[in-house]
């Protein structure tokens, strides 16, 4: 089953990719007026360029989870298959 949502889980990748850097500007435009600097502006400071990296790692990994986890359970309600694990794996 899980060959089956591969193409399903591409097209969610693009989707999270779309919305994280939309939302990505949004939230930066409420913080900062400028563009958010890359690591190598060099007239930026450490603190703009990491606070910077941390909200979009931020809002790309929590916007890719929110789409994952609502694509899982949409294939699994179309299929009747969940596409992942179970249970979390144990130590």
């Amino acid at each position: 089953m899980t060959l089956i949502y591969k193409p399903f889980a591409v097209v969610l990748g693009f989707i999270a990719g779309f919305l994280s850097k939309k939302l990505f500007n949004q939230v930066w435009g409420m913080i900062d007026e400028d563009e958010p600097p890359k690591p190598n502006t060099e007239r930026a400071t450490w603190p703009k360029v990491l606070g910077a990296a941390a909200v979009q790692g931020i809002t790309f990994q929590v916007t890719r989870a929110t789409v994952e986890r609502a694509g899982a359970k949409a294939f699994a309600g179309l299929t009747g298959a969940w596409p992942g694990e179970k249970e979390p794996e144990r130590e």
